[in-house]
């Protein structure tokens, strides 16, 4: 049988239109009667070219038509078609190819042909006849480059689906049914029918190529390129770890030293302040020997007029204000102001005597506010 699209000279997306004029055109170049030396040719091309559009002029005829055109030009529908597809099962079996070169019956050259045939079947299924083969990536040959080949072919044969539509696999010809729900019916188990078949071949190819693909030695060579990168960017991860650690360590040496450093300045500063009020205060040494100078009551009295002239008024070292009454310095030591300060001041010494521990007994002498009394009179030296 010859394709009705072949006999009109048109494409298979032709419009009406296109199909109108190639029949009219045909028609006038093999009407028997402008034939007469050529009937019978004559007569029997022009039989052709009217089935040919009785069919495809017709809406539904057409669309029956292209989904059994394949089984029909190979010997029809309803088991008489003869399928040749090419028989995938043979290639699941290394004794099909001799070694992996590029020779005839090497592994590149057997199944480079296999996949040809595909494409060259799924071609004459597709409705599209101007469709390139290039959609269809190569399966190359044994020095074909991964990224822009081998990557390519399996990453679209892998997930592959066949264009074919199984029309032959048919079990019912809708044109026989007496009533539209008898041909919705047949319609229905029909395209059952179909698509197992589809997704059977489908299947049958996605497996074909995972058993080439696991014996690919390009595949197998980009594998091993692949772990041997791997494990050498694991390696310089490791060794950027390992001196991250190494910095880690010597900042936390380098902070440790200068806090001793500080601890060390502070030590300084600290033993600049006890010197300091010992030249101002006097020492423990100079207080034992007041005590004995006491004992006599004239030098006690002198010293107590000496001591109330040496203070001439009150102060208040939390908040750093002096007070002429004792009535001023109470009514300040009641004030919301006043007792903040000294609740600061508290906070911070304790800070202090926590950081300077070595320290604390001394603080706890000459700074807490507890032993400082707040109406303490203020020297006059200070003044």
């Amino acid at each position: 049988m010859k394709c009705h699209y072949e006999v009109l000279g048109v494409k298979r997306d032709a419009s009406d239109d296109d199909l109108k004029k190639a029949y009219r055109k045909l028609a006038l170049k093999w009407h028997p009667d402008k034939n007469l030396d050529n009937a019978e040719e004559a007569a029997e091309e022009f039989k052709l070219i009217q089935a040919a559009y009785d069919v495809l002029s017709d809406p539904q005829e057409r669309a029956w038509y292209d989904n059994h055109r394949e089984a029909l030009l190979k010997g029809g529908v309803s088991g008489e078609y003869q399928d040749d597809s090419t028989d995938l099962l043979q290639f699941f079996t290394v004794t099909c190819y001799s070694g992996y070169g590029d020779d005839e019956k090497g592994f590149y050259t057997v199944y480079r042909n296999v996949f040809e045939t595909i494409v060259k079947e799924e071609m004459e299924h597709s409705k599209d006849e101007e469709e390139e083969e290039d959609v269809f990536p190569s399966f190359g040959d044994s020095q074909s480059d991964y990224d822009t080949v081998v990557h390519l072919f399996y990453g679209y044969w892998q997930s592959f689906c066949t264009r074919k539509n199984f029309a032959w696999k048919e079990e019912y010809d809708t044109r026989q049914a007496s009533n539209r729900w008898e041909k919705r019916a047949m319609e229905k188990e029909n395209k059952k029918t179909r698509d197992k078949a589809r997704k059977e071949h489908s299947e049958l190819v996605r497996q074909l190529v995972a058993f080439i693909r696991k014996r690919d030695k390009r595949v197998q060579a980009h594998k091993k390129l692949v772990e041997e990168q791997n494990a050498e960017k694991a390696k310089k991860v490791e060794e950027l770890r390992r001196k991250q650690k190494l910095h880690q360590a010597k900042l936390a040496e380098d902070y440790k030293e200068q806090s001793w450093a500080a601890m060390s300045e502070l030590e300084k500063e600290l033993q600049q302040m006890e010197a300091q009020y010992g030249q101002e205060f006097g020492d423990a040494s100079e207080s034992e020997e007041d005590e004995e100078e006491v004992e006599n009551g004239q030098e006690k009295a002198d010293g107590a007029v000496e001591m109330n002239d040496y203070y001439d008024d009150l102060y208040c070292p939390a908040c750093d204000k002096s007070f002429k009454s004792d009535k001023a310095m109470k009514n300040h030591e009641k004030s919301k102001k006043h007792r903040e300060m000294v609740a600061l001041l508290r906070q911070q010494l304790e800070e202090e005597d926590k950081s300077l521990s070595h320290n604390s007994e001394y603080f706890q002498k000459t700074l807490s506010v507890n032993t400082i009394p707040c109406h303490s009179p203020l020297p006059a030296k200070t003044l």
